[in-house]
Order: structure tokens, then C-alpha cells, then sequence
């Protein structure tokens, strides 16, 4: 036999014996590769022990199924949570999306099963064309049971009462602080319509101790706060509500003794609201009236007045397979000067740039000019000190960020919770 013959058919038994080869691994790795990607909380560990039928990556543009999950308040005070499903690879352009409820007195594990169930329901159109649908069962009807079916009936016809109180207690050898708070709340939220009342009282007290060669000086502080609140939303359509929020309060720390406020809004959705859970973009628009009362003269002589002003708020979220975004914008100014203004930015974004490497960053800033309220007079040292009452600053401004990376592995089945 010739020698380039030989080197023909060993070239092929060779080439053979690979595809045997890659046959084997692509069976070996046919399980649904599964990307979690939780922008609220989530328990992973209990999703990888209750579903082992896939595969749990941790590098997302690996696998072939990218679920996001995302969860909005309701109404009652439960939770209206929303699984994407987004194929990727040998998926690709697959898209699938499933909501589920859960109650207002939910504990996490009832939270936790009611999303493995639909996380199931959503992954099993993908499992179904991968060879581990032979592991897959599924109940006919007479081996499950007959199901009865549940009509829901609601005797308090979605009004929700809640009541709540805290307090906290420090203390040590120069120091003693205490503040006592409660609360109540009267809510009912449909699709048409949302309307609240909401009533809020606080106490608080600090006791500094200072001590120097000659001397033992004991400052007290007493601040009480109370507030009586009612917001009213109607629905126009799938783009535009109209509403307003009315509240009394009053503050001595911010030296406030009655507020009277109302403020009557229009709001604009850029997005169809039923898309909250994946992008919300709002624009809302109204006048301003506050009926001030002050326990002393203000920095204008002020022991009453009424303002006249409007508030623009512009507000942002997205929550998308290559992040979160959650921003705001609140302007308002006063109209008898425009120089007394208030405007802020907030803005969230953790953005995953790359297979492991995500980057985070949260800003928060204020221009404040419009503090009427505070108190005329210099502040004393002890003033300053204890922030015994609200002090002038025409700024405030604050931020935190991260970048991280992960590497090694990709593959997530595992759950060891020891020494947790």
C-alpha cells in the first residue's frame, strides 16, 4: 500500500473518531444552558435544587436561555412578578414572557414557589426540543385528579388597611436617643383607579452629655413630626392619568407648625403602562399651593404664608437583558420669585459590559433654594452639632459605584449551603 494511501485512510479514521467524539459531547451537553438574572430578590439556590433538568450558567451569552425576572407592587400590597424568557444561540429570536401574583401576606417560600412553577411552565417550550424532554413528565389529567376550579371573590372590594409602628432605642455613656413612630394606611388600587389615605406620627429625643475639665453641659433634644396624607389617581387610557395629593403636616424639626398642601397633576406615559415591569418612562406636570404655619420667624419674617408653585417630575426605568436603569428628575419653583427653586437628579445604572464584567453606579444631587421655612437666627455650636433643628445648605449631593468581574467556571448546579 502507498504511503500517501496509509496517510489517507488514517487521516479519515482520525477525522471519524472526532465526530464520534463531538457527537458524544454534544449529547453529553444537550441539557438547557439557563442564565437567572434577577433584578429584584430571588432565591437561586432554591430555583437550582428544585429544577435540575438544566444546566445554570453564570456567564449570560453562553446559554441558550436568558430569563429575566422583575417584580412590581400591587394594589393589595402582594407583588405582580414577570419572567422573560430571551433565547439565545440555538434559540435564538425565541421570546417568551409569563406574570404570576402573589399575596400580600406572602412568606418568602410561598414567593419563592409560586416563581419556580411559572419558571418551569416558561422553560419547558425550550426543554421540549432538547433531548432531556425524555426526563420531562407531565401529568395528564386523570393521573393528577380532577381540578376544581376557583372563582375569586373579594368582600372588601380591594380596599387594604394596613397599621404599623417602630421604635428604636441607643444608648451609652454620652448618649441617649430613642424615636417612637406609627403609622396607618387606607388603600384601593384597580386598573381605573387608586386612592389612599395614609396617616404618619413620630417622637424623637437625643440627650448628648459633654464633659471637660470644669464642666458637664446636657443638651436635649425634642422633635416631633406628624402627617395626615390622600392621593387620588384616575386612569385615562393606556398613556394618560390625572390625579392629585392633598396632606397635612407639621414638623418641628423643619419648623413647621401646619402645612396645608395640594397639588393637582396630569401624567404622561411614554410606554404603555401595562410595560412597567420592562421600561417606564413618565412625565407628570401640576401647580403647587402650601398654606405655611411657622413655630418661629423664618430668614424672611415669615410667620405665614402662602405659596403659589409648580412640580415637574420626570421619571425612568428600564430593566433590560443588559441591565437596570432607574432614574428621576423633580423640579419645582415658586411663582412670586424664581429664585426660590428646588430641582434633583437620581439615577441608578448596573450595566454588565461583558460575560463577567458589570459595572454599577448610583448618583444622588440637589440644588435647594427654596428653604422658606428655616428658622430665623444664627445657629448655636449645640445647634449645629446635634442638628437640633434644620439648618441652610443650598446643595446636597451623594454617590456610590462599583465595577466587578467574575471568572473561572461557568457552570452554577451546584447549591452547598454549609457554613452559610
Amino acid at each position: 500500500m502507498a504511503e500517501g494511501t496509509k496517510r489517507f485512510i488514517l487521516l479519515c479514521v482520525f477525522s471519524l473518531s472526532a465526530l464520534a467524539i463531538d457527537a458524544q459531547d454534544i449529547n453529553k451537553n444537550s441539557k438547557l444552558k439557563v442564565f437567572i438574572d434577577c433584578q429584584t430578590w430571588c432565591d437561586l439556590n432554591y430555583i437550582r435544587s428544585e429544577i435540575n433538568i438544566v444546566d445554570f450558567l453564570l456567564d449570560r451569552k453562553a446559554v441558550d436561555v436568558h430569563v429575566l425576572f422583575t417584580s412590581r407592587a400591587t394594589g393589595s400590597g402582594g407583588h405582580q412578578g414577570q419572567l422573560i424568557f430571551y433565547g439565545q444561540n440555538r434559540f435564538a429570536k425565541s421570546i417568551d414572557s409569563l406574570w404570576f401574583y402573589t399575596e400580600p401576606n406572602a412568606t418568602d417560600f410561598e414567593v419563592r414557589n409560586q416563581m419556580v412553577k411559572f419558571l418551569q411552565l416558561g422553560l419547558a417550550t425550550f426543554m421540549a426540543k432538547t433531548s432531556s424532554a425524555e426526563n420531562v413528565k407531565v401529568f395528564t389529567k386523570s393521573e393528577r385528579g380532577p381540578v376544581e376550579e376557583v372563582r375569586t371573590s373579594d368582600p372588601w372590594n380591594n380596599w387594604v388597611i394596613r397599621f404599623g409602628g417602630n421604635g428604636n432605642f441607643r444608648i451609652d455613656k454620652v448618649y441617649k436617643q430613642y424615636r417612637v413612630n406609627g403609622s396607618t394606611s387606607v388603600s384601593r388600587i384597580t386598573n381605573d383607579l387608586k386612592i389612599r389615605f395614609a396617616l404618619n406620627a413620630g417622637k424623637d429625643f437625643s440627650e448628648y452629655t459633654i464633659v471637660d475639665t470644669t464642666s458637664v453641659t446636657v443638651t436635649k433634644i425634642h422633635n416631633e413630626d406628624f402627617s395626615a396624607y390622600h392621593l387620588l389617581v384616575k386612569s385615562l387610557n393606556e398613556f394618560w392619568s390625572y390625579g392629585y395629593e392633598t396632606s397635612f403636616s407639621r414638623n418641628t424639626f423643619s419648623n413647621i407648625q401646619s402645612r396645608l398642601y395640594l397639588s393637582p397633576a396630569l401624567e404622561y406615559s411614554f410606554f404603555p403602562y401595562e410595560m412597567v415591569n420592562n421600561k417606564f418612562l413618565t412625565l407628570r406636570f401640576g401647580p403647587e399651593i402650601r398654606d405655611n404655619n411657622y413655630y418661629d420667624s423664618t430668614l424672611y419674617d415669615k410667620t405665614e404664608e402662602l405659596l403659589w408653585g409648580q412640580k415637574t417630575e420626570l421619571s425612568l426605568s428600564l430593566n433590560q437583558k443588559w441591565g437596570e436603569i432607574n432614574s428621576g428628575v423633580i423640579y419645582r419653583n415658586y411663582f412670586h420669585d424664581a429664585a426660590f427653586y428646588y430641582v434633583s437628579m437620581n439615577a441608578g445604572v448596573d450595566i454588565r459590559i461583558t460575560g463577567g464584567l458589570t459595572f454599577n453606579v448610583s448618583l444622588y444631587g440637589a440644588l435647594a433654594h427654596d428653604q422658606l421655612n428655616l428658622k430665623k437666627g444664627e445657629a448655636t455650636k449645640e445647634e449645629v452639632l446635634t442638628r437640633m433643628r434644620q439648618l441652610g445648605s443650598n446643595y446636597n449631593f451623594s454617590t456610590w459605584f462599583g465595577l466587578n468581574y467574575r471568572f473561572g467556571s461557568k457552570y452554577n448546579n451546584f447549591v452547598n449551603p454549609r457554613f452559610n
